[in-house]
């Protein structure tokens, strides 16, 4: 028997929904935030491309009186951050210039504006650990330490590490130190302010304390208020290897053994070379097999040369009065050199010493009218970067 028909379903009638009159039916496009790091060999064109800004924004930046501005202070490395639509348009662009200024970009209308002003950075304080497994470059590279947190680390301890010798397998360095950020995002590592480094079991540690005026001088200190910033550093580099230790050798270019007065370090041409000690230029200049030297006077009969450089550091002549750490020349192959090096000479009353071994005399302790203060200062940090290194964390406080 065949089934009643089915009844026919009524079609529904949809009343159409009263609309605001300001309401815009298109959705807002989406914006998002994207970042990029300027590398060496990049143009703002392939910048921009690679943070996601369309073609017709670039065009009419490079035909804005703004062309030139987007450049200013963007060197390789640099960190940069752009604001862009889901079209592709460009909305605003910031990036750091220097240590505390901001370059900013910003679309106004179908134009852009930029500006340039210092910032206040927030900043906080970081504790790493890390091994060394064959240098302290590549250790702190994989604790995700910056290298001018790894140099400072070096420069504390130089008087009594040497980071080109007795480096081991095994060592290892704790540190607390500054990091600025600017929007959220990282800016700029700051100042070392405690540090532990333990090499061939021997355990040394440090404390920065602010001069008794301010926090922009000071110095480090053992937990227990001694200095130790040493009246010369042991070497002039920061970070080479030593090519030609000081005694007996056979002389590269004579051709027979002859006593080596001197240390010499292997590095690239261009490197800088340090002021080991504070001082006065004796005399610059090229001098026959030194090549381009400069004669460094200290107290006490020391005079500390250094040869072969391929230039000077601007703005010194003799008679200058010269800070340790200061930059004076720059590593080069002049005068008696079959390769780029540099020959470091450290003499007392013309009486040549090796600088790798001779003694060198601290700066002064913590006086003892300051030394309650800084022992209720040190506490905390020397607490923290023990804790530290006896464990393997990364924290940010």
């Amino acid at each position: 028997m065949q089934d009643a028909e089915a009844p026919i379903s009524q079609r529904a009638v949809l009343e159409p929904l009263p609309i605001a009159a300001d309401f815009d039916p298109a959705p807002a496009a989406e914006e998002y935030w994207s970042e990029e790091r300027f590398s060496r060999g990049d143009t703002f064109a392939s910048l921009l491309a690679r943070l996601g800004v369309n073609q017709s924004d670039f065009d009419r930046l490079r035909r804005s009186s703004l062309s030139k501005a987007p450049l200013r202070g963007l060197t390789p490395g640099t960190t940069v951050q752009a604001r862009v639509n889901g079209e592709g348009e460009l909305q605003s662009l910031w990036y750091m210039v220097g240590r505390d200024r901001v370059m900013t970009l910003n679309r106004e209308g179908g134009d852009f504006t930029a500006s340039e002003q210092a910032t206040q950075l927030t900043r906080r304080e970081v504790m790493k650990s890390g091994e060394i497994r064959s240098s302290l470059f590549a250790a702190t590279d994989a604790a995700d330490v910056p290298d001018s947190v790894a140099i400072q680390i070096a420069d504390i301890f130089a008087g009594d590490i040497d980071f080109h010798r007795d480096l081991r397998r095994g060592d290892r360095f704790s540190a607390i130190y500054e990091t600025y950020y600017f929007n959220g995002r990282e800016s700029r590592s700051g100042r070392v302010l405690a540090t532990e480094f333990v090499n061939q079991n021997r355990t040394f540690r440090a404390l920065w304390y602010p001069d008794s005026d301010g926090q922009s001088e000071g110095s480090y200190y053992t937990p227990e208020g001694k200095n130790l910033r040493k009246a010369f550093l042991r070497s002039p580099l920061e970070f080479s290897r030593i090519s030609s230790g000081f005694g007996m050798r056979m002389h590269p270019i004579q051709r027979r053994w002859r006593a080596h007065t001197g240390v010499d370090y292997a590095a690239p041409r261009g490197t800088r070379v340090r002021a080991t000690g504070d001082g006065v230029i004796g005399s610059i200049g090229s001098q026959g097999g030194y090549g381009n030297v400069v004669v460094m006077r200290h107290n006490g009969g020391i005079t500390t040369w250094f040869a072969h450089l391929s230039g000077f550091a601007r703005g010194l002549a003799r008679g200058t009065r010269v800070s340790q750490g200061d930059v004076i020349g720059f590593v080069g192959q002049t005068g008696w050199a079959t390769g780029p090096h540099l020959h470091y000479e450290f003499r007392i009353n013309d009486r040549h010493r090796n600088p790798l071994t001779i003694a060198l005399p601290a700066s002064k302790p913590i006086g003892n009218d300051r030394l309650p203060a800084f022992l209720a200062y040190a506490q905390p940090y020397a607490t923290r970067i023990e804790l530290l290194g006896n464990s393997n964390i990364a924290l940010l406080d």
